[in-house]
């Protein structure tokens, strides 16, 4: 952090030579100002631009219900949907997803994931463990794991943006940056996070002149002959570049998205659905352009999925947005060319239990459960795994939920068996022992 330090004259602005401008206090996945500008100056920073962007399904999505409809089951098993065949011959998924359908050969659907937990928590799917374990022993958010060992691509971009909203069922929440420090946690982007990247509390006029303050300081550089301070010009202009960059805010601005696209992905609203997530479709369209700036991992939660009672109805009702945007997602990664640099992952908790309750409901399944991957230069086009006449047991190609995780690193450039250095010096593995890539994905 610098700080600097003058006499007691007020400029125009109110503020007194006496009081001190703190640049670079906004932590950036870890990497504060100083770091980040002595990254740049050495080219440390990594040259590659791989990025994931995970979408969380808070309560469990019913895969029976959206993309292994089992039209055979009998009564009191099978659902009120139909399968409808997609753009890859023998695979279908449900009626009410007919976007997603038309983009089936650019994903791979996952039928068969396994290794779950019944609990209502994210600690699973973005940290590989449960939450009991996680939190015991300090296992980080995978955002933070990609935070610390690959650091930012862009000098002015955080490496880990996590657009979760603060849920009322609080294990849905984000895991935090465990024993990596709260230093590699994500930038969050509706805190102060943003807040401080915005100057909300400082306008334009204020701080170029408070940059005018620091011009100001001849007597200090006249003072001082030696190297680190004759190269003070050139880092405070490069200090106020970073926090002056509307790189990232832009970014997050989808009014500035083209007009088309914007409705392409569809906009649902930012009140939350139940003790869950919004279905906010702007987030889904942010993640896309923020991929596109430089940031490395993005994660959004979306929705609410714990269909304990009327599964049916509120499918009806939420399934078609979910499709519009998450298929837009898809399309977009493709049709701008960053399906081999970005991984796309819509992910839940568990499944759903292939019984109808008595309230026309489908409680928790953790033995089976769904998910989607695009993009990351991966095989796709295909349905991958087979589940029993009545979707509750993986018969053929088991997938362990840990094994995302691991895809999801080798994408990034990271293999799965390094290990990685806590703040305590101590060394961890990345993903929990048998975790391995889907080699159906990667080979």
């Amino acid at each position: 952090m610098l700080t600097l330090l003058g006499d007691g004259h007020k400029y125009c602005d109110g503020v007194t030579r006496r009081s001190f401008l703190q640049i670079g206090s906004l932590a950036m996945g870890g990497l504060a100002l100083p770091q980040l500008l002595k990254a740049e100056q050495s080219g440390q920073q990594k040259s590659s631009e791989k990025s994931v962007i995970m979408v969380y399904l808070t309560g469990g999505l019913p895969h029976q219900d959206t993309v292994d409809l089992k039209p055979d089951a009998p009564d009191g098993i099978r659902g009120e949907f139909s399968p409808i065949s997609s753009a890859v011959p023998d695979v279908q998924v449900c009626e009410l997803l007919p976007n997603l359908a038309n983009v089936t050969d650019r994903m791979a659907i996952l039928r068969t994931i396994v290794g779950q937990r019944d609990e209502h928590s994210s600690f699973q799917n973005l940290t590989g463990y449960p939450q009991s374990e996680a939190l015991r022993d300090a296992r980080p958010n995978f955002g933070s794991v990609i935070a610390k060992l690959k650091g930012p691509a862009d000098p002015v971009v955080p490496p880990f943006i996590d657009l979760f909203p603060t849920m009322r069922h609080r294990p849905y929440n984000i895991p935090g940056a465990g024993s990596l420090g709260a230093g590699m946690r994500g930038v969050r982007a509706d805190g102060e996070d943003l807040a401080g990247m915005k100057l909300r509390f400082v306008d334009e006029a204020r701080f170029r002149s408070r940059k005018a303050l620091l011009e100001r300081m001849d007597n200090v550089r006249r003072a001082h002959t030696d190297e680190s301070l004759a190269a003070m010009d050139s880092t405070y202009q490069k200090a106020f570049d970073v926090l002056t960059s509307s790189k990232l805010v832009d970014a997050l601005d989808v009014e500035k998205a083209d007009l088309k696209t914007r409705e392409r992905y569809g906009k649902g609203s930012p009140n939350h659905l139940g003790d869950g997530a919004p279905m906010w479709n702007d987030q889904l369209l942010q993640a896309r352009r923020l991929v596109e700036a430089g940031v490395r991992c993005v994660t959004v939660a979306y929705g609410f999925w714990d269909t304990h009672g009327n599964n049916f109805n509120h499918l009806k009702k939420h399934l078609p947005l979910f499709d519009q945007g998450v298929a837009a997602l898809i399309e977009d990664i493709y049709e701008r060319g960053l399906d081999k640099d970005v991984t796309v992952v819509v992910c839940s908790e568990f499944g759903r239990k292939p019984q109808i309750n008595a309230n026309a409901g489908r409680d928790h399944w953790a033995r089976v459960n769904c998910a989607m991957m695009a993009g990351g230069g991966m095989n796709v086009g295909f349905a991958l795994g087979k589940t029993d006449k009545i979707a509750g047991e993986a018969v053929d190609r088991p997938i362990h939920f840990t094994d995302i995780l691991a895809t999801i690193y080798h994408n990034m450039g990271i293999e799965p068996d390094a290990r990685l250095e806590e703040v305590s010096g101590g060394r961890i593995p990345l993903v929990p022992l048998g975790a391995s890539v889907i080699d159906e994905l990667v080979s």
